[in-house]
């Protein structure tokens, strides 16, 4: 079929009818092109008939016969306007006449063009209808423009082609970009200088299209047509030809531009191609003169077992060495078979050995640093196996040696920490496990904390391996977390004692600066809170205090203290406010290079201390006075008691003379009294003669058994008198000691003087004595009804007596002069007593006394 008849089944109607309104027109064109050429000659005969009449009816002078001359006569008569009119109407008849003559010639002829026309326009269609036929007959559509700027005529069906519909010519919607830009230049200059062109083009669902381009009486026709079969196959096997050469272009480029060495051999081993790092290796210009000249990167002595698995058709791996710019280097071979020949790479591991033998003595050194950490640690590689441990890990874990050595998995170690209870208590162990191991495809470090059923806390770390596998790591932080909880306890009562307390408080820092301060600060300066919350300096302090205290020397010596660097002596001092208030302050230099300062309001304190210091003054005047009083009576009443005494003695003496059992009953009573009256005094002469530093000590041996017997038979009366037994306690060796016998004597006769007074009816009174190495010991014990320890502390002083609910009844200066004798020899008195128990005295007596001792 020729490539000009281009129409589709729908266009055949169109065409038939052009050809017949074709034919119509000429039809009418020749009619009344005919029928002007019948009309201008009938007209011209009827003007000569006309004229010729006319001349004939002038020439009158021959007579006509018949009806002509009638005839003749008659036109002769008309003027010529009526001649006109005349020749005029005889001229629109024959006219007539002739046009419908014409009229029906041509009716007639028209009449046979149609019916040619017909017959042709029939056989037009079936001719358009084989051509369609023939078109239709192969998936294809045809697009023809006939200028620039007219819109294309599609013939077919695009849908044969692609899904675009009506959109095929937009070749974005149904092609790569590549080949959309390609097909869209091709069309471009078809349609704009007549440049053919024929391409393959693949749609997206690998459809293949063909396209040809081509220009055809004028007119740009595009022809685009699916590739199916044989056709088909070539197309593929060209598609995949021309990309197989792009891959290979590319492939050789790249291979090409690797800094390693790559090369290629025939069947017989012989070089077929070589990259530039090859050339560059064997010191060749470029890879075609490596193959020309067959220059090999490896000696023969190191090639011959790659060689050999080239011979056998088998791949080779394995370091081999080359000498590469005058260096012996280390390459890591890899040749694998082709199906002609074979193909290798080699890849320099030189620095990678040293850097991998580096890498072992790091790897070693951090192990053996990793042992010494009491941190655990444990790695796990990439098949969760345990490939690493540190001691404090078999430590942490109390594990055996033996099995972790055996490399266990993950699993089986939590296995057995579980059940040996050393994990944390899970309500769901496997959920908290699988967790846990999700640190094996995680990216970034993850913080666990466990509190295991021991009470210890552990903070746990899982870090991703970069070579695979994850690192634990395992910190025993229980005693952290104590001092931490302890260390915000601590800070918390510090702050709340700091903001409670009654002194005032400020802390400026090393700069000056005040960086602490309590509500007490603040109230007892009346400064604003808001105001030293900016943290002022100590000269704006300052400033704002000494409205109430006035210019006082001791702010000058804290501003120093609190800004100096070397010197920083603690400083004190008292401020007299101008309000009547008294402020002791004082610095305490901090550790950290700040300055803590106290201020304490001491008004009250003051005030009261100097009225303490009065009264005490008083106290001391009246103490006096009392004690010169007590000095000059006990002086003044002893002559007179003295001379009662006598005076009684003599009385009682036969010589006398004789009294009545009256007179000796009283005078019984009298001795009795007397007799207690000079102990009293005595006892005040010796405190007296204690107190002033005028007694001396008469040391001499002391038999300690004799001594404590003498003391019991100075009480023997009272005892029987009270019903009370005395149990004496002592060594029979116990030998003797250097003191003042009489002062001893009387210090024991005081002692149980005083148990006898307290003990009730029927109890025993235990004297005791013991010697030591270094001291001698006495103790007298009674079961009265005990020393409360409100009266504990001041039954040493002088008139101090307390009954305790007993019979007792004394001066109170029994144990004032024990205590004042025992001191004396340098010794002590201790008081051991229990309410509703009893009381035991002990004085110890050192060893060692020189001969005579003056008084305290």
């Amino acid at each position: 079929m020729p490539d000009t008849i281009r129409i589709t089944q729908g266009s055949m109607g169109v065409c038939w009818w052009r050809a017949r309104r074709a034919a119509h027109c000429a039809l009418t064109h020749a009619l009344f092109r005919k029928t002007g050429r019948h009309l201008s000659a009938t007209c011209a005969i009827t003007a000569t008939i006309l004229g010729t009449a006319a001349s004939a009816a002038k020439a009158a002078a021959v007579p006509q016969i018949g009806t002509v001359q009638a005839y003749m006569e008659a036109i002769a008569q008309l003027d010529s306007h009526e001649i006109v009119a005349l020749a005029l109407t005889l001229g629109i008849l024959c006219f007539a006449v002739v046009t419908a003559i014409l009229l029906v010639r041509t009716r007639r002829r028209l009449a046979e063009t149609e019916q040619a026309a017909r017959d042709q326009a029939l056989a037009l269609r079936a001719r358009a209808d084989r051509a369609n036929a023939l078109l239709q007959s192969e998936p294809q559509v045809v697009i023809a423009w006939s200028t620039i700027d007219e819109e294309p005529e599609v013939i077919g069906d695009p849908g044969v082609l692609t899904d675009a519909g009506d959109h095929l010519l937009d070749f974005g919607r149904w092609l790569e970009a590549e080949q959309a830009r390609a097909i869209e230049n091709a069309v471009d200059a078809l349609r704009a200088r007549g440049v053919g062109f024929a391409m393959t083009l693949t749609t997206p669902s690998d459809r293949l299209v063909e396209a040809d381009g081509q220009a055809i009486g004028g007119r740009a026709v595009l022809r685009l047509r699916n590739v199916s079969g044989i056709r088909r196959e070539l197309g593929d096997l060209r598609l995949r030809h021309h990309r197989q050469i792009e891959e290979n272009e590319a492939l050789r480029a790249l291979i090409d531009a690797i800094a390693v060495p790559v090369w290629a051999r025939d069947g017989n081993g012989r070089l077929t191609f070589a990259n530039k790092a090859y050339a560059r290796a064997v010191d060749a210009r470029d890879g075609a003169e490596v193959v020309e000249h067959g220059i090999e990167l490896f000696d023969h002595a190191a090639r011959t077992a790659l060689e050999e698995a080239e011979h056998s058709y088998q791949s080779y791996t394995g370091h081999l060495p080359a000498v590469v710019g005058g260096e012996r280097r280390s390459f890591a071979v890899e040749s694998v078979p082709a199906r002609r020949g074979s193909a290798g790479i080699a890849i320099d591991v030189t620095e990678i050995d040293r850097l991998r033998r580096d890498l072992d003595r790091m790897l070693e050194a951090h192990r053996r640093t990793l042992d010494r950490l009491a941190t655990g640690v444990a790695i796990f590689g990439a098949n969760q196996k345990l490939t690493f441990y540190n001691a404090a890990y078999r430590s942490l874990w109390d594990l055996d040696a033996g099995f972790l050595d055996q490399e266990p998995s993950d699993l089986a170690v939590l296995d057995r920490l579980r059940a040996n209870r050393k994990l944390p208590e899970e309500r769901d162990f496997r959920q908290w496990k699988a967790a846990l191991h999700d640190a094996y495809s995680a990216t970034e470090a993850r913080e666990h904390t466990w509190h295991l059923p021991d009470g210890r806390t552990l903070r746990v770390v899982t870090t991703p391996n970069p070579e695979g596998g994850v690192i634990y790591l395992f910190d025993d932080v229980t005693e952290r977390l104590d001092l931490a909880r302890r260390y915000d306890a601590l800070i918390r009562v510090q702050g709340e004692t700091l903001d409670n307390l009654a002194e005032a408080v400020a802390v400026f820092a090393s700069d000056g600066r005040l960086r602490l301060f309590n509500p007490a600060f603040a109230q007892l300066w009346k400064l604003s809170g808001p105001a030293l919350a900016e943290r002022p300096h100590i000269e704006t302090v300052i400033g704002w205090c000494q409205p109430l205290s006035g210019d006082s020397a001791l702010w000058q010596r804290l501003h120093g203290a609190v800004t100096a660097i070397d010197d920083r002596a603690s400083v004190s001092g008292r401020i007299e406010r101008r309000d009547g208030s008294v402020i002791d302050c004082a610095t305490v230099p901090l550790p950290d290079g700040a300055t803590l300062v106290t201020f304490r309001d001491m008004t009250d304190t003051v005030n009261v201390e100097r009225a303490l210091r009065e009264k005490n003054e008083a106290l001391e005047d009246a103490d006096e006075i009392k004690v010169d009083f007590v000095h000059h009576v006990s002086y003044e009443l002893r002559s007179p008691l003295t001379n009662i005494i006598g005076f009684a003695h003599f009385l009682g003496d036969q010589a006398t003379g004789p009294l009545n059992d009256k007179q000796r009953e009283y005078l019984g009573y009298i001795t009795t009294s007397t007799n207690a009256l000079l102990a009293i005094i005595n006892n005040i002469l010796d405190l007296a003669s204690i107190d002033a530093g005028a007694m001396t000590l008469d040391l001499s041996a002391v038999d300690i058994r004799r001594t404590m017997n003498d003391a019991a038979e100075g009480v023997q009366d009272r005892l029987v008198q009270g019903g009370i037994a005395l149990d004496i306690r002592v060594a029979a060796d116990i030998g003797s000691f250097t003191a003042d016998e009489r002062r001893v004597r009387q210090t024991l006769f005081n002692l149980l003087s005083n148990a006898i007074g307290f003990s009730p009816a029927g109890e025993t009174i235990t004297l005791a004595a013991q010697r030591l190495k270094d001291a001698v010991i006495f103790s007298v014990t009674d079961r009265g009804p005990g020393i409360p320890p409100d009266v504990k502390d001041k039954v040493f002083d002088w008139f101090e007596t307390h009954s305790l609910g007993s019979r007792h009844r004394g001066t109170g200066l029994g144990l004032s002069l024990v205590r004042s004798f025992v001191e004396l020899h340098g010794g002590t008195v201790t008081i051991d007593s229990a309410v509703g128990i009893g009381t035991t005295v002990t004085c110890i007596f050192p060893l060692g006394q020189r001969a005579e001792r003056p008084a305290a």
